[in-house]
């Protein structure tokens, strides 16, 4: 026997819960024809946000057209900033989804925007161009809809415990090749510290080679030689490592699919329930 409902809970009403499943499914998903139009609209919105952006860096061209540019600025502002409120709304834990990496970066795009009208005067127009600047990462929003994105990101998390070791393995071995270079050479030929052999020994093995720094004897060119050669075969291995854990992610087949509670996405192809939060998918 069910227990009545405590009379200040008042049951979601059928319109509201689908009116908020169909904004869900188009601001959420991109499998559907209304999904793929509002991704469609806003890929072209934030690139030409960044544009504009851009546009505003050049002298000449705010000199002749600013005030369109700042039109154009806030146009996309409350754009994005209606965007933001709608995401919120049609999830069932919009905390949890503004704490996300997507949240965060949906409202950076719009926050500087808001926080320039604060910050009036000329000794401010430093941090205003600071401002500025961070509306260009408006671009992050791109990677949300791009499910060969997710695809990666999903490779780089499941290779991340081995890329670490790769790199601590690295780090050894650049520190142990910088202090040989530091006594070889010496700081006669420009190794002046451990720390700039190390530096050196980076530049080296990641085939950059500045030309700052070189060796000048014979035994210090042999074992330069031996780091270039290293180099090579570093640069593929974590290469192969996020390869062989994309090919993974590509059997299993990722859903494109995201949790109307938590908006988390990431999904297998066939699940039933959020892997995040438990939510029916």
């Amino acid at each position: 026997m069910s227990l009545p409902q405590p009379p200040w809970q008042k049951p979601e009403t059928p319109y509201r819960s689908n009116w908020r499943q169909a904004l869900h499914e188009v601001i959420f998903e991109a499998d559907t024809p209304a999904g793929k139009a509002f991704d469609v609209l806003l890929i072209g919105s934030i690139l030409a946000s960044v544009a504009a952006v851009m546009l505003d860096s050049v002298a000449a061209i705010r000199t002749s057209y600013g005030p369109l540019l700042t039109a154009a600025e806030w146009f996309f502002t409350l754009l994005f900033s209606v965007e933001y409120l709608l995401r919120l709304l049609c999830v069932g834990k919009p905390l949890r989804y503004a704490r996300s990496f997507y949240g965060i970066v949906d409202l950076l795009a719009i926050l500087p925007t808001y926080l320039s009208l604060l910050l009036p005067g000329s000794h401010y127009l430093l941090v205003i161009r600071i401002l500025r600047i961070l509306r260009i990462f408006r671009v992050f929003k791109l990677v949300q809809y791009l499910g060969e994105a997710r695809m990666l990101g999903q490779a780089l998390r499941a290779s991340g415990r081995k890329i670490v070791v790769f790199l601590f393995t690295v780090l050894t071995l650049v520190i142990i090749f910088g202090s040989l270079m530091y006594l070889i050479e010496g700081e006669a030929s420009g190794y002046t510290s451990i720390p700039r052999s190390i530096y050196w020994t980076i530049v080296t093995l990641t085939t950059v080679g500045y030309g700052d720094i070189s060796p000048q004897t014979g035994l210090g060119q042999s074992l330069a030689s031996l780091i270039m050669i290293c180099g090579y075969g570093i640069i593929a291995v974590p290469t192969g490592i996020v390869t062989v854990e994309m090919s993974r992610s590509f059997g299993r087949g990722v859903s494109t699919q995201a949790c109307p509670e938590c908006a988390a996405e990431g999904h297998d192809a066939d699940a039933v329930h959020c892997k995040f939060c438990g939510a029916a998918l």
